[in-house]
């Protein structure tokens, strides 16, 4: 993969120690509001409100703190983690808002992490518990993990490319239990997800449609990118960190040659800082909000590449990475607790267009994913890190 921005600059292990100390210093000082009650998925006006434990996002926050916790070694950082730990297990025994395909989200920061960190049971419990019900979600005609709705509902037989970061939870599942169902269903839920989301220029469909008659496919669209035809900024940082934790786990060469699809397509769309507008349709000059998030989470993808790829692509990945935080700890970051609660500013939740779906909120705020993913970055460039995915 050919260097796309010679001359910016590259963030310094320095640089790295100096973020994740303000980085750490803020989830501490969060601790107090956010240990017995979860992170809203957003900010407003640049601070996080505490929620239930009900959101698809809400592994995210104890995320951050097992991190955290991994940098500083602070006893108090592990105490409020297992303590968020007991409520994943709660909701989960209880099925509280899991009818859908986040589990992975959900699960994987909060309690494999927690599991990996410090063999609690019961983050074991509440993982194993959570993978069985994502493999609830596969459908068979179609070979895929539905992502939302009732099952088999036509308006909802489909999946979205945010579905290759919940399926990591199966493999663990599958490796914990000894049972080879749940790496099964990651495998062929991958290829249906990989042969459908990614278009022929390497950019990506949000969510794909299959025939709930015959299992094959049916359309291509969008919820949260500008419009169907377009590449959702999200999406498709999702689809660069997907298929390198795709090749971790299979490790096929169409794996490795979708990483670099949707990877290249998605530096072209980047502007200047290198940090993307909320849908690659825009670029540089366009009056349209960013999504720190998509960087965030794009870097991490890199960094996960480049640990299975040969010295001079790996090289080319991991500069790439340096770069894009570099930007993100310079413009992006929260510096100040007295402005924000967050870690990182101007990322987009759900923009609302003329052509999509959603519901907005979470314009030019921080989000739950990209304060994580934003500290996995870093962590990644700090030391060897062994990942929660």
């Amino acid at each position: 993969m050919k260097v796309y921005f010679p001359g910016h600059p590259r963030i310094t292990p320095e640089e790295v120690s100096a973020a994740l100390d303000i980085a750490a210093k803020q989830v501490r000082r969060n601790l107090p509001k956010f240990t017995y009650s979860c992170q809203n998925h957003s900010s407003v006006n640049g601070f996080y409100a505490p929620c239930e434990n009900n959101q698809w996002t809400c592994g995210f926050w104890p995320g951050e703190i097992w991190l955290a916790y991994e940098y500083t070694g602070d006893p108090v950082m592990k105490y409020a983690a297992l303590i968020l730990v007991e409520s994943f297990l709660h909701r989960i025994e209880n099925r509280i808002d899991v009818d859908h395909h986040d589990m992975g989200f959900l699960y994987t920061p909060s309690c494999v992490a927690a599991y990996k960190l410090t063999g609690s049971r019961d983050a074991r419990r509440a993982a194993v518990l959570a993978a069985g019900q994502l493999l609830s979600r596969f459908q068979p005609k179609g070979r895929f993990l539905q992502a939302w709705g009732d099952m088999g509902a036509g308006e909802n037989y489909r999946f979205i490319i945010d579905s290759l970061l919940n399926v990591p939870l199966l493999y663990w599942a599958s490796g914990e239990t000894g049972d080879g169902r749940y790496r099964e269903v990651a495998l062929a839920h991958t290829e249906t997800c990989l042969k459908y989301c990614i278009r022929p220029d390497g950019s990506t469909y949000h969510t794909f449609f299959m025939n709930p008659g015959t299992g094959g496919p049916d359309h291509g669209a969008t919820c949260q990118g500008y419009q169907d035809n377009s590449a959702w900024a999200r999406g498709q940082a999702w689809g660069v960190y997907g298929t390198a934790l795709s090749y971790r786990y299979a490790r096929r060469k169409e794996y490795r040659d979708a990483f670099r699809r949707v990877t290249q397509f998605y530096l072209s769309r980047l502007p200047q800082d290198l940090v993307p507008y909320w849908d690659l349709t825009f670029t540089s000059g366009d009056e349209e909000p960013r999504d720190s998030s998509s960087a965030c989470i794009a870097a991490c993808g890199l960094l996960e590449m480049a640990g299975h790829s040969e010295p001079e692509e790996a090289d080319a990945l991991r500069t790439l990475a340096k770069q894009m935080v570099k930007s993100l700890v310079d413009r992006y970051s929260v510096k100040d607790p007295g402005k924000s609660n967050g870690l990182v500013l101007h990322g987009t939740y759900s923009k609302k267009s003329p052509y999509n779906t959603c519901t907005p909120e979470g314009v030019d705020e921080c989000v739950s994913w990209g304060d994580y993913f934003y500290m996995e970055a870093l962590t990644r460039l700090h030391k060897d890190w062994n990942p929660y995915w």
